[in-house]
């Protein structure tokens, strides 16, 4: 019985060895120390080694990772303007001048108010500004 645990033993240490990257064995290849003991020093390089390539994927996630928030009334409103924005700008070119514009100035109000949900100034001075141009000719449309 205990040859076989032995023999078991012996193959998951293999199978272990196996896993390990060249560079750790390479370093611990000379050593004067046990198989177990060897194989535990191994094991604690590997682990730091992966600990730092988690680390580093981590930061690489976390670049990625979108800053605005999702699925809040202010994301859904942030996404109607964009598309009343792209709409009003296409109709614009289409010749559709005054739904072009209206659509605009929508997008523009509802931009006003994403930027003061995210107490952004940028978003609301830039869209107040495009807002006020754009409903200056629609007023200019109707006096007409």
């Amino acid at each position: 019985m205990k040859t076989d645990e032995k023999i078991l033993n012996e193959m998951e240490t293999e199978k272990i060895e196996e896993k390990l990257s060249s560079e750790v064995r390479e370093e611990f290849a000379n050593s004067t120390m046990t198989k177990a003991g060897r194989l535990a020093m191994e094991l604690n390089a590997e682990r730091k080694r992966l600990k730092q390539e988690l680390a580093e994927m981590q930061i690489e996630v976390e670049d990625l990772k979108p800053a605005t928030p999702t699925g809040t009334v202010d994301s859904h409103v942030k996404w109607l303007a964009t598309i009343f924005a792209v709409s009003g700008v296409f109709a614009m070119s289409a010749g559709l001048a005054q739904e072009g514009q209206w659509l605009y100035a929508v997008s523009a109000c509802a931009w006003i108010y994403v930027g003061h949900c995210w107490n952004d100034k940028a978003i609301m001075i830039g869209s107040a500004i495009t807002g006020t141009s754009v409903l200056m000719k629609i007023v200019e449309g109707l006096v007409q």
